[in-house]
């Protein structure tokens, strides 16, 4: 799933592209992916793109006259960035990968995809940003936050830390894989408890997170959108990386399992060399 830095990435590269293109007309694809009907899709065309901005894992694409475009990529969502697209047939709903399509003034333009079955990607044509539920409810921006409001606002939860990081309502726009490796550069459980965290652990987790997102942003801003899920992949240290060794300390990445997702982590760095139980047959190991 995009997180904050690969958002941030394409909003960026969409800053450089689009911004100051008229939209010829957007066109939808996977009716399921948008969810908003007023305004309609056709309400966008002859706009100019005047911005590119994120809420958290949204993606906001801002147009004269106060539209907004905010999609949610979901897990296996994706922008394709096309100079030119193979014909100006319209798109058939249904057919393929592609949810929506904008096409701008110069012939360019970009695809909003999802592979897979599970159709998750969200979109939604709107005058606020605040009237999708989600956005409106989001917790501050990772990056946003000072050591003192971050340590209030983590320890002011109870629950496992991995849970409170990827929490969109108390911190937006870290997602599983981030979480992971700031865990990992933090040197703690992904199961510790977060009230019960001491000053120092909550000083360590925080600028553990500063550098582990501002280091993706850095490595992903400029990138060109196909670019940026390898530039992810290769920042990772133990995100994805189960079997293989631990670039910090050699010792073997393991993996706990859940019902739709899992998490990687280093005993060695994060748990005093002690392998964590799955959660679903014995007790956490905290």
């Amino acid at each position: 799933m995009p997180e904050l830095p690969e958002v941030e990435a394409l909003a960026a590269y969409l800053r450089d592209r689009a911004v100051g293109r008229r939209v010829e007309r957007l066109e939808v694809a996977a009716i399921s992916a948008l969810k908003t009907y007023d305004p309609p899709p056709s309400a966008v065309a002859g706009k100019e793109i005047i911005g590119a901005g994120r809420h958290g894992k949204y993606l906001d694409v801002f147009f004269e006259g106060g539209l907004h475009l905010l999609v949610h990529l979901s897990r296996a969502g994706w922008l394709h960035y096309r100079e030119t697209f193979p014909s100006n047939t319209p798109l058939k709903p249904g057919k393929g990968p592609i949810a929506l399509r904008v096409r701008l003034d110069d012939g360019s333009g970009f695809d909003l995809t999802e592979a897979g079955t599970q159709k998750r990607l969200s979109a939604y044509l709107v005058t606020d940003p605040a009237q999708v539920e989600r956005v409106a409810t989001l917790g501050p921006d990772a990056l946003a936050l000072d050591q003192p409001t971050f340590a209030a606002l983590i320890r002011g939860q109870r629950g496992q830390v991995k849970g409170v990081l990827t929490d969109q309502k108390v911190l937006s726009g870290i997602g599983n894989a981030y979480s992971d490796e700031i865990l990992h550069a933090a040197k703690m459980s992904p199961f510790a408890i977060t009230n019960r965290l001491s000053d120092e652990q909550l000083a360590t987790l925080y600028e553990a997170m500063r550098t582990v997102l501002n280091d993706a942003v850095s490595r992903s801003v400029g990138q060109k959108a196909a670019e940026l899920k390898g530039e992810k992949r290769s920042g990772m240290k133990v995100h994805a990386r189960t079997g293989l060794p631990c670039p910090v300390c050699g010792d073997t990445v393991r993996e706990v399992s859940f019902a739709t997702t899992s998490l990687q982590y280093c005993p060695t760095c994060q748990t005093g060399g002690k392998p964590l139980a799955d959660r679903r047959l014995s007790r956490l190991v905290r």
